[in-house]
């Protein structure tokens, strides 16, 4: 009995083997931390590099010749990115407008219920003359001298680590950047259409 006793003491005393225990108990919060923290190192590093490349690609875009040169300034784009993430979706996106203040600008609505929304029996003024209200008055394109152009570029690509899935997240990253300039005055800028006003769907 005497003999068990002191077996029993010396294993409760008996330490080998508990770094080991501990750190298969830590190990797995901590890479998921690590790769967490690679993770956002990498879309920083995206995002800058994507920043840079948009804002260049948005200057050309301003210049008389910019519409010629759409898939190469596209495509300039695409490659800086592409040097960073291989398999990235990249979509362009650019809409012209004829003033600063008219930027993501809604049609003006007759909104007798203020609910925001062109509903039957109200009337709108057609901005762009496309028939129907727009929540964005701007037009697809390039624009013309002096207008204002919005130009959005959105990157897709996977994440470093395929773990994201795993965990319940999205294992895709998206981003979205956009820029606002003015084009070049390379001629004068064309006078604002007059609107007409328009009974609401």
């Amino acid at each position: 009995m005497q003999g068990l006793r002191q077996i029993g003491r010396r294993l409760s005393r008996e330490q080998d083997g508990a770094t080991l225990v501990e750190f298969a108990i830590i190990a797995p919060t901590f890479m998921i931390m690590l790769m967490g923290v690679f993770d956002l190192g990498h879309s920083i590093y995206v995002r800058a590099v994507m920043n840079g490349a948009m804002h260049e690609a948005a200057r050309d875009s301003t210049l008389e010749s910019g519409p010629a040169a759409e898939s190469a300034i596209d495509g300039r784009v695409t490659d800086m990115v592409h040097h960073i993430v291989s398999g990235a979706d990249l979509q362009f996106e650019r809409k012209s407008y004829y003033d600063f203040t008219d930027v993501e600008r809604a049609e003006t609505i007759n909104d007798s219920n203020a609910n925001g929304t062109c509903d039957t029996g109200e009337t709108f003024e057609d901005e762009n003359n496309n028939g129907v209200w727009d929540a964005d008055i701007g037009a697809a394109g390039f624009g013309g001298a002096r207008d204002i152009i919005m130009y959005t570029v959105t990157v897709t690509y996977d994440r470093l680590f395929p773990l994201y899935g795993l965990i319940g997240m999205d294992s895709q990253n998206t981003m979205q950047f956009s820029t606002v300039l003015k084009n070049q005055p390379y001629a004068q800028q064309n006078e604002a259409a007059v609107p007409e006003t328009k009974p609401c769907p």
